[in-house]
């Protein structure tokens, strides 16, 4: 007893055009994953003095885009902290101090 399936030419290209459609979606998804912003949705005034002396880049991110709040972005060993924008003078404050001290060394 053998079965075979045999498929008409319609049902043979909705499965085409399905095929495809998914195709399209998946490529969609992932291509606009990179797309979509990280944004803070929360910001701590409370970063530990230790952890301000490790960070390795700072940026401001605004909420006129696609972020509904301001935060100060905070670069840590490869990790994204937000932070309040006001402790952006303790970490400038903090810098100044520690290029004050490398310059005298």
């Amino acid at each position: 007893m053998s079965f075979t399936l045999s498929l008409t030419p319609a049902v043979t290209m909705d499965l085409r055009v399905m095929v495809m459609l998914l195709f399209l979606c998946a490529l969609a998804i992932t291509t606009t994953e990179g797309g979509i912003p990280k944004c803070c949705v929360t910001t701590s005034m409370d970063i530990p003095t230790n952890v301000l002396r490790k960070v390795e880049r700072a940026e401001m991110q605004r909420n006129n885009g696609a972020c509904e709040i301001n935060a100060l972005v905070l670069h840590v060993k490869g990790k994204k902290l937000c932070a309040h924008p006001k402790v952006k003078r303790k970490l400038k404050r903090m810098q100044r101090k520690k290029d004050g001290k490398q310059k005298r060394h």
